[in-house]
């Protein structure tokens, strides 16, 4: 027993993963990879877009982009590793590729959580002062909401997997999930991890509802901003503003908070894997969509570039 707990220290492990190789399981891989092709596009293009067009150089957009940017690194952190996975039949994760899946994995969760409640002040100082715009959200104030947003989530993301890494493992080493993630990871502790995953909880209510008072707050006051406009024209323009970070952050924080804010007696692995994927590969996808469908300026700056690819063709 002794040689086996000495041996589990830097083994792999095996993910279970969330398909079979069923025919029902087949078309819903398909469709997997299909959304996440899309989602790995959509960013990628978007990211292009703000980056090249000019009209787009505001805070936004700035913090669309980081936005983006985090979706795609999100993406490529556990689909890739479950499609070799599923592709090859095998099933294993080397234990310096798991701690760095739960690393990223947690660093990008809080860096997106974190940024999408200071988007909602952005909002907020748009509508209801926006005489001030310029000088209240500057280049300067910019690149601190980023930085303060990544750095949160780099420095949460580290602690965790450090901690979590450190745990002696053994048994079957058979993690119930299609990635690394770290509550289905402690359970295959040898030693008791519930005062970790206490904190563990303690840090997850702190790291959604900190970012989530921040929209409410803001949402609060736009309402009252937009409520006192006697314009329809500037009402239907501060709705459609604010319409698409709304839905946004209702399918990151609805899908997050189902997760991580449940008693621990109502937790199932199979219904925590399919949420899994809601939010680690449906929501990257959605949040282009959702920012260039719903979005003349997006819309406007991709006609553009497709026009002027269509004249140079021409010539």
């Amino acid at each position: 027993m002794e040689i086996g707990l000495n041996q589990s220290s830097t083994d792999g492990f095996i993910l279970l993963g969330i398909f079979s190789h069923s025919q029902t399981d087949l078309v819903l891989f398909s469709a997997v990879m299909v959304v996440f092709t899309v989602a790995l596009c959509g960013n990628v293009l978007l990211i292009f877009l703000i980056y090249v067009d000019p009209r787009l150089h505001t805070p936004m957009y700035f913090f669309l982009s980081q936005l983006s940017l985090m979706d795609l690194v999100l993406v490529c952190t556990n689909v890739p590793k479950m499609a070799a996975n599923f592709l090859s039949g095998r099933k294993s994760i080397s234990f310096v590729g798991c701690g760095i899946q739960i690393g990223l994995f947690v660093c990008l969760v809080g860096s997106e959580g974190l940024l999408l409640g200071l988007m909602a002040y952005d909002r907020y100082v748009a509508i209801s002062h926006p005489l001030h715009y310029p000088n209240l959200m500057s280049q300067r104030v910019c690149l601190q909401i980023v930085g303060s947003s990544w750095a949160f989530g780099i420095i949460d993301g580290l602690i965790q997997m450090v901690v979590v890494m450190t745990f002696p493992y053994c048994g079957l080493r058979e993690v119930d999930h299609f990635f690394c993630e770290m509550l289905s990871l402690l359970k295959l502790a040898c030693m008791d991890t519930s005062i970790f995953e206490n904190v563990i909880f303690a840090c997850c209510v702190f790291m959604l509802l900190l970012p989530f008072s921040i929209i409410v707050a803001s949402y609060a006051r736009i309402l009252g901003a937009v409520l006192h406009m006697r314009s329809a024209q500037a009402h239907k323009k501060a709705l459609a503003t604010c319409s698409s970070h709304l839905t946004a952050v209702s399918l990151f924080y609805g899908a997050a908070m189902f997760i991580y804010l449940r008693p621990r007696c109502y937790r199932a692995p199979s219904h925590d894997k399919v949420v899994s994927v809601f939010y680690t590969v449906l929501t990257p996808m959605f949040n282009p969509l959702i920012y260039s469908l719903r979005n003349r300026e997006v819309m406007g700056a991709l006609m553009k570039g497709l026009d002027r690819r269509r004249i140079v063709n021409q010539h």
